[in-house]
Parts: structure tokens; C-alpha cells; sequence
């Protein structure tokens, strides 16, 4: 009997599935926490925690995860090294303050505009080597003609032995710009995706469990290892495209909305017909816009481990994640006696850093490029959680909030506090961890605020699920003004909203938000069994699919009869007659996304390959067209040829 294993490693648990290949069925599964700065611990443990009988069949194992995304959005990656090669838009601003801009690039034909500069590359290089781990190369219609950027990729790797990621690699669609930004989060992503894959492998590989490796990527496909340590950008929103299949799976609806309320945040996706909804234009995080195609799809930076905290008689949640208190009082001995009897602070000094609630523990993480400030209190916090009392008394003054928001960014510090998933211990909806220290947290936030303990708690769980709601609406009503659905959510119309796709909801403690939706929206809301390890079992379902796009132009429109250039991921190719150039793009095609498919272990035979053609010429044009555009899609599922 064989079985394929599931893991999503998210930013705060790690899930494992089992699934038996004959039938589907989830016969174990279980999560635990995900570990900083190594995500090992945090895989071995659940991976611990499987039946050892079914590990060792294993053929299959697919990957999930959040990492890159929350490396992203946190500001958390790797620096990088950006050189702009020819005419590029330098009024835009760029990610990184180690970036050039030299003499190069082609023109819309492949042709070179400018010779490189190649002295200029040399002396960026030799100047920036030891502040970077990576570089990233964009140049001027490298798509068209990557020579350019293939000559700096050369030249970097003859001065450095560091990973170094060019434009045309990731992208061959328009926009310099774009591919600029992509290439850049893709080179300071590298690190982060070789530790966790190589985590992956080797714990994998030291139980003696043979078997193929995947990762699921951000558009809902499957892809082997090695392109994912390539490029690790295509595992932005794998965790979100892991919920989006895992819920559909689970809930048997091919048709659905699906929330994911994990811990940092809350996702809203879709499917229809089995197919994801793709963004039409590329996937935009952290503020940057990039070319990669992900699945749609809205994030509310409000998730179970967000922080909550009172200013004046207010609550606020988030927008940053926490250890929970009553996660907190089970990871560190003696917590709950210290939360218990440490001392409140004054109403004037609150704010989300300083709150009777709040500890800070270091995470291990090796620190660089520290201010004074930062080293001084980095110095006094430690590997037990420190209240902002205690290390307002260790410096004899209170800490900068610049400064202890700073080490969070870095990750050199986690935040512990009182969080939505403390909220419903106190109310009894779910009981996973201390229940004490989730008490005697509401008791001290509640006071502040001028509530009593339960009806504080009952206000933290109302704002989540009118959030959840929120955000549902807005992203099933794009067009619609969020201020207007607001207001029919607070009921100030005697209306209600609707919905006529299922909603089906996953991740740990949803069950206890079903009946406050319910009463928010009209639906069919669905919580699957195995809702807590959704997102395991998505990394599972996932299909091999690659998608190609290959371009074909006369070289000149004096003479369209004869010459015609071939774009493609491999490069530029030139041919005399157009019959060949098409002949011979169709083949490239074919051949680009079999390879592909087929490292996913699935054979030939089981591959779906298919192919669109779209040409454009104006009208009364005699010739071969002007453009052709041919895209050719693979597509086969790991988990079918298994059977």
C-alpha cells in the first residue's frame, strides 16, 4: 500500500497529512508549531507525531507554505543586489538601496541598443559584495534577448559565489520595470526557500522515506523541488492556493468561496468549476507588483494570533502576530505566574507595545546591522519572555517603540499577547491551550477598557467576525464601496447580504465563528472535517501545470515574407519562412511543458497538452501575421498516477 504525505508550513503551525493513493483517504494528520529561525524543528515534530507504519510507504510528498509570503510582507528577506541594464524608468522606486542603473539593452526585436557596460558592473559588484547575499538582473527587453543579462549573471558569479537571478528567467511577459521588482524578491527569497526545502529533504530523507519531492505554487500547480529553489517568488501565496484546494477537496464543492483564518491573517479565495480564480495582472505583495500570475485573492492582516490591545477605553486587533498567552503559558515555564503579577501601566503610556499583556522572548535569529538602541535592548531580552516593565526597569527607562517594533521587523524579537484565540478560551469555544493565562489577560485588558471580562471577549470575537464578513463581501463585491457593506453589517439598514456560492471555511478555530456569520450573512457555510489541516491536504491536490508563451514577429515589416523572429523562454531564435518558425515553436512549446509536468512524476501518457493560437494583423494584410501568439498548456496529476 502506498501513501503521499502533505505539509504546509505556515507562520505559526505546521500541518502533515496522510493520504492513502488507492482511495484518498486521510488516514493520519496533526500539526505543530512552526520553528524560528529554523522551520526544522517545527517539521520533525509533526512529522513525529505520524503513524510510522504509513511514513515509511510514502512515494509522494508535496510542500506548502507561507514563509516566503510572510518574509515579504514583514520586510524579512535577504539583501539583494539590483542592476538595472539600459532605459529604465528611474523616477520609480526600487526596493533596495544597492541597486545601479548601466548602459545596455536591446530593442522590441532582440537588437542591441547600446553595447554593455560591463566596467560598471564589475565595480557595483566588487563595492556591494559584502552587504548583499544575492543580486538580481533586469535588463531592457531581456525578454526579447536575455544576452545581457546572462553576460552580468556570468560576470557575478566569477567575482561571488552567490546566487544571482535574472529577469527573463521568471517573466516573459512586458515591463522592465516589474521584472526588475520580481527578480529582486525573487534573489531575497533564496535563502529562506533552501533552508525550508533542504529542511524538508533532510528530515525526510533521514527517516528513509524515498520518495518525490514537490512544492505547491502560488497559481494552485504543483512544480518539483529544484524550480523551487530557483524560483522560490512562485511560492508567494502557496499557503493561501493550498487553502483554496484543500477546502474544495475537503468540502467535495468545485464551485465555493473559501476563508482561511490562519493565524497572521485571514484569506478570501475562490474556485469554480475545480479551477482557481488567477489575478488578471500580476501578484502584488508587500507593496511591490510583480509578474507573477497568483491566484486572486484578498488578505486581512486580522488572523487568530493577532494582537489585541486597548488604548484609551478602545480595542484594537493586530495588525501584527503574537504568541498567544495561552499558547505562551504552555512554551515557557513559570509565564503565568509572571503575567499574573505583573504590574499595569499607566493609561497615558499605552499603546501596542506597551500593554499589561505584552512580553517579548528572542528568537535566535542572528542580528546585523543593529543601531546602538537596538543592540542595548536586544542585549536585555532574552530566551524567557520579558514584560515592557521588565525592560524599562533593566535600561532605567521605558524602550523606544521605534526600537522594539524595529527587532520584531527583524524577527529578532517575538511578541507575546492576548489574541482572538485567547478570546475564546476565556468564552470556552475552544480550548486547545491555557485557559488560565487567556483569563487573567481578559481580566486585565477589560479593566482598561471598562468591560467586564466576558462582554470584552464577546466584543474581540464580534469585530473578527465582522471582519471575516468584510472581507468576504468585498471580495465577491470588488465594485462595491467597503463603507457601504460596512454599514449594512452594523444593521443601520434593515437589509441583509446574500451569498449563493457556498463559503466553505478552514483553519484551527473557525467552527467558533460559524453561528456569529451565520447571523451576519445568509449562507451555506461549510467546515469541513479535517478543516484544522486544510491546507496540508491542498498541497496534496495540486496538479502539475506549466503554461508557455511563445511570441513570433517578422524582423522587419519591409520585407514580411521572410524573416521571422522566435521569443521563448529559452531566448531568441531567427528562421526564414514563417511555416518554420511556427513549426518550431509548437515543438519548443510541447517540449518546455512536458519536461516540466513530467518532474512531477507524472508520465507522458497522463499529460494533457494543449494549444491556443492568436493572430494579429491589420486588415487587408497579405502577408504571414504580424504577431503570433501561441500558448501551450501541460497538464497531469501527481496524486492520479500514483494509482
Amino acid at each position: 500500500m502506498q501513501y503521499s504525505l502533505g505539509i504546509d508550513a505556515g507562520g505559526t503551525y505546521t500541518d502533515a497529512v496522510i493520504i492513502r493513493d488507492s482511495d484518498g483517504e486521510v488516514v493520519d494528520s496533526n500539526k505543530s508549531f512552526t520553528t524560528y529561525p529554523n522551520p526544522l524543528g517545527g517539521i520533525k515534530n509533526v512529522l513525529d507525531s505520524l503513524d510510522k507504519q504509513y511514513l515509511k510507504n510514502v512515494s509522494l510528498v508535496s510542500v506548502s507554505t507561507t514563509l516566503s509570503t510572510n518574509s515579504l510582507l514583514e520586510g524579512t528577506g535577504d539583501p539583494v543586489g539590483l542592476i538595472l541594464v539600459g532605459d529604465h524608468p528611474v523616477e520609480k522606486e526600487f526596493p533596495t538601496k544597492d541597486a545601479i542603473l548601466v548602459s545596455g539593452g536591446h530593442d522590441h526585436n532582440g537588437e542591441e541598443v547600446s553595447p554593455l557596460d560591463i566596467d560598471a558592473v564589475r565595480e557595483f559588484v566588487l563595492s556591494t559584495k559584502n552587504e548583499v547575499a544575492a543580486y538580481a538582473v533586469s535588463a531592457n527587453f531581456g525578454i526579447r534577448n536575455p544576452e545581457h543579462e546572462l553576460r552580468t549573471k556570468e560576470l557575478i558569479r566569477q567575482l561571488t559565489s552567490m546566487p544571482v537571478v535574472c529577469g527573463h528567467e521568471l517573466s516573459q511577459e512586458l515591463g522592465a520595470y516589474e521584472r526588475a521588482v520580481t527578480a529582486f524578491l525573487n534573489a531575497s527569497l533564496i535563502p529562506i526557500t533552501t533552508t525550508f526545502v533542504n529542511s524538508v529533504i533532510s528530515d525526510i530523507r533521514r527517516r528513509g522515506i524515498e520518495a518525490r519531492m514537490l512544492i505547491l505554487r502560488c497559481d494552485g500547480s504543483v512544480a518539483n523541488v529544484e524550480d523551487a529553489l530557483n524560483k522560490p517568488i512562485e511560492t508567494i501565496f502557496s499557503g493561501p492556493a493550498a487553502s483554496l484546494l484543500g477546502a474544495s477537496h475537503l468540502s467535495g464543492r468545485k464551485t465555493c468561496a473559501v476563508i482561511d483564518v490562519g493565524g497572521t491573517s485571514t484569506d478570501l479565495l475562490s474556485i469554480h468549476d475545480g479551477v482557481p480564480k488567477i489575478s488578471s495582472s500580476g501578484a502584488v505583495v508587500g507593496g511591490w507588483k510583480t509578474r507573477v500570475k497568483a491566484i486572486k485573492m484578498e488578505t486581512s492582516a486580522m488572523g487568530g494570533d493577532s494582537h489585541v490591545w486597548v488604548k484609551g477605553e478602545t480595542a484594537y486587533i493586530g495588525p501584527r502576530r503574537v504568541m498567544p498567552l495561552c499558547v505562551a503559558s504552555v512554551n515557557y515555564d513559570g509565564f503565568l505566574e509572571k503575567l499574573r503579577h505583573n504590574r499595569m501601566i499607566s493609561r497615558n503610556d499605552l499603546n501596542e507595545n506597551f500593554q499589561q499583556t505584552r512580553f517579548f522572548v528572542k528568537t535566535g535569529y542572528k542580528a546585523r546591522g543593529l543601531n546602538d538602541s537596538e543592540k542595548e535592548v536586544l542585549n536585555i531580552i532574552d530566551n524567557e519572555p520579558a514584560s515592557i516593565n521588565d525592560i524599562s526597569r533593566m535600561l532605567k527607562r521605558p524602550p523606544s517603540v521605534f526600537t522594539l517594533d524595529s527587532l520584531i521587523q527583524k524577527r529578532l524579537v517575538q511578541a507575546i499577547g492576548f489574541t482572538p484565540t485567547d478570546a475564546l478560551h476565556v468564552r470556552g469555544d475552544y480550548n486547545a491551550w491555557d485557559s488560565e493565562a487567556a483569563n487573567i489577560g481578559a481580566e486585565m485588558l477589560s479593566r482598561v477598557s471598562r468591560m467586564g471580562k466576558y462582554e470584552f471577549c464577546d466584543h474581540i470575537k464580534e469585530k473578527v467576525t465582522k471582519n471575516i464578513a468584510l472581507n468576504l463581501l468585498s471580495f465577491i463585491l470588488p465594485n462595491t464601496p467597503e463603507s457601504a457593506i460596512e454599514n449594512i453589517l452594523n444593521e443601520e439598514y434593515p437589509v441583509k447580504f446574500k451569498v449563493e456560492i457556498p463559503v466553505v471555511m478552514i483553519g484551527g478555530p473557525v467552527r467558533s465563528y460559524v453561528d456569529e456569520l451565520g447571523e451576519v450573512i445568509e449562507a451555506e457555510i461549510i467546515v469541513p472535517d479535517l478543516a484544522d489541516v486544510g491546507n496540508a491536504i491542498g498541497a496534496l491536490v495540486g496538479k502539475g501545470i506549466k503554461r508557455v508563451e511563445i511570441n513570433i514577429r517578422p524582423f522587419s515589416l519591409t520585407s514580411p515574407e521572410n524573416d521571422f523572429l522566435v521569443f521563448s523562454p529559452v531566448g531568441r531564435q531567427r528562421f526564414e519562412k514563417y511555416l518554420e518558425a511556427l513549426d518550431f515553436a509548437t515543438d519548443l512549446g510541447k517540449r518546455i511543458v512536458k519536461d516540466h509536468v513530467s518532474k512531477c512524476g507524472i508520465p507522458e501518457s497522463q499529460i494533457q497538452v494543449t494549444m491556443s493560437k492568436k493572430m494579429v494583423s491589420p486588415e487587408g494584410w497579405a502577408h504571414p501575421p504580424m504577431e503570433t501568439k501561441l500558448v501551450i498548456v501541460g497538464v497531469g496529476t501527481p496524486l492520479l498516477a500514483l494509482k
